[in-house]
């Protein structure tokens, strides 16, 4: 398990989520651990798949998206909590890496729990396949540690954490097979994560408990050589997991739109 190496690493993550709120410069984080800035980024990476900075910048914009729906701070306040000075550098970092604006995210609850309720009610969700693009496939089987219903969102990522709208994504009405065909040559981490059914807004706007799942290798993707099956197994969340930055509302939209326009299609 990923846990088991590097140990010292859970005490930095712990360190970082208990100061969130003061400055957190490398040589303070590799000190922790009585480590040299190197070796300790270079542990911390390993271990993660982030660099330490990334990871703490991560981590603060989740903290923004709980700011967001439990808080009536202002967004230029909640940006002043984690560390931006100018609204705009936060307001453009938070929309990069969550996939919506700060305010868009705020409003967002009620028109998530609209999304969820159209996805319940797909009598038949029509898998979008074009095979005529054969530059790549990712196919794989997806299960889960514990007993699951309910839906998967899964993406191919082009650095390893759920961060900005995935390069290749869908939903899952269930375990079992995906399927991505299309896919241009590069190099994509695969991320999931689930929502069961009966699951409140919050509970997937702020996924801290949803099961997850990171391909711990890149997935190499060439013109010539075909790509492993990948086997990948949704468990609950783990320290060293990265923050699930993107917006899972903003995916469940883009799936919905696609399953409308499939349907006019027919």
């Amino acid at each position: 398990m990923m846990t088991e190496k590097y140990p010292e690493i859970d005490e930095v993550i712990s360190y970082i989520q208990q100061h969130l709120y003061e400055p957190l410069p490398l040589s303070r984080l590799a000190s922790y651990v009585s480590y040299s800035p190197y070796h300790f980024t270079r542990i911390f990476k390993e271990r993660t798949g982030l660099t330490p900075l990334y990871y703490v910048s991560a981590m603060r914009l989740q903290k923004a998206k709980d700011l967001l729906l439990h808080t009536n701070l202002t967004v230029r306040d909640i940006g002043m909590e984690i560390g931006q000075q100018s609204l705009g550098t936060f307001t453009t970092r938070f929309t990069e890496r969550v996939g919506v604006t700060p305010a868009h995210f705020r409003n967002s609850v009620l028109q998530a729990e609209e999304q969820f309720q159209h996805l319940q009610e797909l009598s038949r969700w029509r898998k979008s396949s074009d095979i005529a693009q054969q530059m790549g496939i990712v196919e794989g089987t997806i299960r889960a540690e514990v007993p699951f219903d309910g839906v998967v969102l899964i993406g191919l990522f082009a650095k390893p954490i759920p961060e900005g709208i995935p390069l290749y994504g869908t939903l899952l009405s269930s375990l079992g097979h995906f399927c991505f065909t299309g896919v241009k040559p590069g190099t994509y981490y695969l991320m999931a994560t689930s929502v069961a059914w009966g699951s409140q807004a919050k509970d997937f706007l702020l996924p801290y408990s949803t099961l997850r799942t990171r391909s711990r290798d890149p997935i190499i993707v060439t013109p010539y050589a075909r790509v492993p099956h990948q086997d990948v197994m949704l468990h609950v969340p783990r320290v060293d997991d990265p923050p699930i930055l993107i917006s899972l509302h903003l995916l469940m939209n883009n799936f919905l739109k696609k399953q409308a326009f499939q349907n006019s299609m027919r």
